[in-house]
């Protein structure tokens, strides 16, 4: 458990925290003292919602808006979190990011088309590489990026071989760019969650049956819910993790041990 307060005076960026995963992550951040940044892609009201629980709890958040479908969107949104940090008044630079957005579209080998591919590693690989390249440049000595993968990296998951391989993309980024930033005092560290009951994967659950048939891939017989991922992306923001890098740590709740 943590004490109050061990992100104190840190920035920190968390893409995709309108919703799921990526808001859990953005109010555990903040709940720690980080000022987060929460960029959204499509839905504007999602982020200012994210936000509010944010104040509403007494931390500090903005939105950053980004189709990081686009290229030459993530040099656009540093940019524009440059602007933001200076009008509030807030310290330049970053301490914290987190690649979390993602797309993720059903299809096996059979019914894969060009254009999904192409869009999931858009936003699932491409993206995240650029959010680091230009993270990096305001990251100073012990910062922390934590990658958001998959659990269907270690697995065989038949039903989107697409998303598998984008997110198989992020391990091994993750592994290269902590060798590579190491020596800065920086770690690089990915989280790789199961099923987790957010919006992407609603169609997947939308039955009694559906539900409990993916409840059953965990030891513990149940659908995660974002603060069970948010709680680890804490430590791994956090100086406690100072000496963990280039991992991906699983976080599926055991899912097909």
């Amino acid at each position: 458990m943590f004490a109050v307060g061990v992100l104190h005076d840190k920035t920190a960026l968390v893409t995709g925290a309108g919703t799921g995963i990526g808001r859990g992550i953005a109010l555990a951040l903040a709940a720690e003292g980080a000022l987060v940044a929460v960029h959204y892609g499509r839905s504007e009201t999602a982020a200012a919602e994210t936000v509010e629980l944010v104040e509403k709890n007494g931390g500090k958040a903005f939105t950053l808006r980004a189709d990081l479908c686009t290229a030459g969107a993530v040099e656009h949104l540093f940019e524009e979190f440059d602007e933001v940090l200076a009008a509030r008044g807030a310290r330049p630079g970053l301490d914290i990011l987190v690649n979390n957005a993602a797309t993720h579209e059903v299809g096996p080998v059979s019914e894969i088309t060009e254009d999904v591919f192409d869009r999931m590693f858009a936003v699932n690989a491409r993206a995240p590489l650029f959010m680091a390249k230009y993270a990096l440049r305001r990251m100073s000595e012990g910062g922390r990026i934590v990658n958001v993968s998959s659990g269907v990296t270690r697995m065989a998951y038949t039903e989107s071989v697409a998303y598998s391989m984008s997110k198989g993309a992020i391990n091994t980024m993750t592994l290269t760019l902590a060798k590579d930033v190491g020596p800065r005092g920086i770690t690089v560290n990915a989280v790789l969650p199961g099923f987790v009951a957010t919006e992407m994967n609603a169609s997947l659950r939308a039955t009694p049956e559906a539900a409990a048939e993916l409840a059953g891939w965990s030891v513990f017989e149940r659908i995660g819910v974002p603060d069970d991922v948010a709680g680890v992306v804490t430590f791994l923001a956090s100086d406690a993790s100072r000496w963990v890098t280039g991992q991906c740590i699983d976080v599926s709740g055991g899912s097909r041990l």
